[in-house]
């Protein structure tokens, strides 16, 4: 297939360094990818603590226009899809979306069926486990977090309240982020990514043909010009600098040479 000493030996290695260097590329960007994706779950997780702890105070004060207006606010940020406050029935009580307040959210979707896929509603869940991916109706792609609010004393012990304290959830905080903007540095990243691994191709593909060029090939190009002239009786004086492997394979033809000369000719016996 390869008629050529050079095309033998750096074109399987191209090919072994262009397969490598793919394969470590789609891993690393996998990698990337997956720690993008964790890192907006944790930064969505801390935002839904935010937003808990920023309405704690007007939920024991049963103060709801101040709940609303927070939720409302908080909304209005870029990159925010939804966000909306439901009690343990299911019902919407606050939304920055007015037109959802009072529905009731289906327990078998994605978000709410990892607490209630039991008989008895699980209590805590772990971060990894309150993010959801979906498409949304105007086929945004989501990251949805979906945080318990939890009955503390300062609930069930205000006067207000008639939480039991056996009720550990009181209600839970659903808010959705567009997943687009939280990876929106994912497409520059690949871009730099293919860019660098070129280069590392480049080099390491002409670093190794240099490589092979000085140590192999020009080498065996001084060894085949020398045997070429022992062929025809011009031997030269001196051997080709090709590497002490070479050299002594030189020396040997040349030796060969000389007493093929001093050997009496059959067909010639004057010689």
């Amino acid at each position: 297939m390869f008629k050529t000493l050079a095309a033998q030996a750096i074109i399987p290695v191209t090919i072994a360094i262009t397969g490598f260097v793919v394969i470590c590329c789609i891993l690393l960007y996998s990698v990337m990818k997956s720690d993008l994706v964790n890192d907006a779950v944790t930064y969505s997780n801390g935002l839904a603590d935010t937003i808990v702890k920023s309405t704690r105070y007007a939920m024991l004060k049963e103060d709801r226009e101040t709940v609303s207006r927070i939720i409302t606010n908080v909304s209005e940020q870029k990159g925010l899809e939804h966000t909306r406050i439901f009690n343990k029935k299911g019902s919407i009580i606050f939304s920055g979306n007015n037109n959802e307040v009072g529905h009731l959210v289906d327990k078998k979707t994605a978000g709410c069926v990892e607490c209630h896929d039991g008989p008895v509603p699980k209590a805590t869940l772990g971060d990894m486990q309150k993010a959801r991916r979906f498409v949304d109706e105007r086929g945004v792609e989501v990251l949805a977090i979906t945080a318990p609010i939890y009955n503390e004393p300062e609930c069930y012990n205000a006067p207000c309240h008639v939480h039991p304290q056996e009720q550990k959830v009181l209600g839970t905080l659903d808010i959705g982020l567009s997943v687009p903007i939280l990876l929106k540095n994912l497409p520059v990243m690949r871009g730099r990514m293919v860019v660098f691994s070129l280069l590392v191709l480049i080099l390491s593909v002409g670093g190794v043909a240099a490589l092979l060029w000085r140590n192999v090939f020009l080498p065996v190009r001084l060894l085949g010009e020398y045997v070429e002239r022992s062929a025809k009786g011009e031997v030269p004086p001196e051997l080709p600098h090709c590497g002490p492997e070479l050299a002594a394979l030189a020396e040997n033809i040349r030796i060969i040479v000389h007493r093929s000369e001093s050997e009496p000719n059959p067909d010639n016996p004057s010689k």
